[in-house]
């Protein structure tokens, strides 16, 4: 028995767990790339759109987070969580009232996301380059993208952040599927 059995059985569950559900993949693939040619031809509705959600998410996590944390006021950390959760209400109440305005606050958050998202699209790439599919260059290059979509959003800021968060989300959105789309191909007929 050789050390590397116990990866060598995880890599083959993996990768006929994609295999079984390529079907899945190849769905939000499209459905990604569907999103995101929307977002490009119309950048300004998908920031605000893309604004106005988040608002809606923070304020309902916010509400969620008030009722447990009252419901459980005798658990450590009450205080906190009070915080916490009066934070997430307020944070999407000024997104929702003045989404226009929480555009530039969401950019920096994007950046944030896409420079997070980059590093691991490829470090995913990396690992999986010889094995499972041979289309790993489809991850490595939606990571490089991801930090290239950061650097542009940054160097725009902050005349751009009304368009350009739509539009780069929409970008994302669309190397995400096209690279979604490949591995889904790839693991449908494994070599």
């Amino acid at each position: 028995m050789t050390m590397n059995q116990p990866g060598t059985d995880l890599q083959r569950q993996v990768a006929n767990a994609i295999h079984a559900h390529w079907g899945l993949f190849l769905f939000e693939g499209i459905m990604l790339v569907i999103l995101g040619v929307a977002a490009i031809i119309l950048p300004e509705v998908a920031t605000l759109a893309f604004t106005l959600v988040i608002g809606w998410v923070f304020l309902v996590s916010g509400g969620i987070g008030l009722v447990t944390t009252f419901w459980m006021r005798n658990a450590p950390g009450f205080w906190w969580a009070l915080i916490s959760a009066v934070i997430g209400i307020a944070a999407g109440i000024v997104l929702i009232r003045w989404p226009i305005n929480g555009t530039v606050s969401l950019t920096l958050v994007l950046i944030a996301f896409f420079i997070v998202e980059g590093i691991a699209t490829i470090m995913y790439a990396t690992e999986h380059r010889t094995q499972l599919t041979g289309r790993w260059g489809w991850m490595l290059a939606s990571g490089i993208v991801d930090l290239i979509l950061a650097g542009i959003i940054f160097a725009g800021l902050p005349g751009t952040a009304t368009w350009a968060l739509g539009l780069l989300v929409g970008i994302n959105m669309l190397f995400g599927g096209t690279a979604m789309i490949g591995m889904a191909l790839a693991a449908k007929n494994p070599a």
